[in-house]
């Protein structure tokens, strides 16, 4: 009977691996719910709807961010490169050429991109800082080679995904980029969780000495994190510039933060190796609750919402030192 008893509390244990995922998951449902209590309309499937529409884009950026993180790596660049897709979709749709081609033609753009800078730090050894620093550079000011000013779109096809509504519910609706920031978000907690890939990323983040010394393949595999990594940044542009439908070169200025911020509030530790890719995603939708809250109140400033962020972000390192330190005291007790 005592065993059974056990058998049941011991099913009722929250995992400690996922704390971090629990802790985000419960601060965007107190958000949610606070914002439901304040507000008058904001109980309501559309909203959530609306804040998968709004960040979609965002969405996918945090999941190649994530990629580079867990092998303890970093990639500065994703927000330009948002710019610089959106610069050349649009540029490219204003002269005429096919939709389908610009958006094979982007995509493939950002996968040499990022295998680029994944050769550059792991064949000549150098930082991920300071070569996605540069990246970030580069793209930045290729959008402005192809024009100072912004480049409307206004192409059918474009315009046409942009307005497309999908109902999931009464009166609750999502658009095209929901659902391929929903599939991008599916194909990497498989990838990570259950292919040889994924596990070799953690293994890197957790220590590369090791992972060589077990005979991964880390130096393939890192090229491939930078490489998917450039993959979601212009796949994340490409929404961007859907939902906007326009080019820009200022477009997402500092969005590379944003990434970043989403993966720490989603329990990615910026040392490597440990995380989840379905934390970032609700990392990105608490910022965006907040944000939703700041404009349903309409009397606080937009800047607001970072400074909810960095207290957020704050709270967040400090659980993840926590977290850190309780791994070490378990480590040294167990040898």
């Amino acid at each position: 009977m005592s065993e059974a008893l056990d058998h049941k509390k011991k099913g009722f244990k929250l995992n400690s691996a996922y704390i971090s995922i629990y802790a985000t998951v419960a601060l965007f449902a107190l958000l949610f719910l606070i914002g439901s209590v304040m507000y008058s309309g904001f109980f309501s499937g559309q909203v959530v709807s609306n804040l998968f529409i709004d960040n979609a884009y965002l969405i996918v950026i945090a999941i190649g961010e994530t990629l580079t993180i867990l092998t303890g790596g970093i990639d500065l660049s994703v927000g330009a490169m948002v710019a610089f897709v959106s610069m050349i979709t649009a540029s490219m749709l204003k002269h005429g050429a096919n939709p389908f081609v610009v958006i094979a033609f982007v995509l493939i753009v950002g996968i040499v991109f990022g295998a680029v800078q994944g050769v550059l730090i792991e064949k000549f050894k150098l930082h991920p800082w300071i070569v996605t620093l540069a990246g970030m550079f580069f793209a930045r000011g290729a959008s402005y080679i192809i024009s100072i000013d912004t480049i409307t779109i206004e192409n059918l096809v474009f315009t046409k995904i942009s307005a497309f509504r999908i109902p999931v519910a009464p009166d609750t609706f999502i658009s095209i980029n929901v659902i391929i920031s929903l599939i991008v978000v599916a194909a990497s907690v498989y990838v990570l969780k259950y292919t040889k890939f994924g596990r070799t990323v953690y293994a890197i983040g957790g220590n590369e000495n090791s992972a060589m010394l077990m005979g991964l393949n880390v130096r393939k595999t890192k090229v491939l994190v930078y490489t998917l990594s450039g993959f979601c940044s212009a796949l994340g542009g490409l929404l961007f510039t859907i939902y906007t439908l326009s080019g820009y070169g200022l477009h997402c200025n500092g969005m590379e933060m944003d990434a970043i911020a989403a993966c720490v509030i989603g329990g990615i530790l910026l040392t490597g190796g440990s995380g989840y890719p379905i934390g970032p995603m609700f990392g990105v939708l608490t910022t965006g609750i907040i944000q939703s809250i700041i404009m349903f109140d309409g009397t606080l400033n937009s800047w607001w919402t970072k400074i909810a962020v960095g207290m957020l972000l704050f709270i967040f390192i400090v659980l993840q030192r926590i977290i850190v330190i309780r791994d070490e005291k378990k480590k040294v007790v167990i040898s």
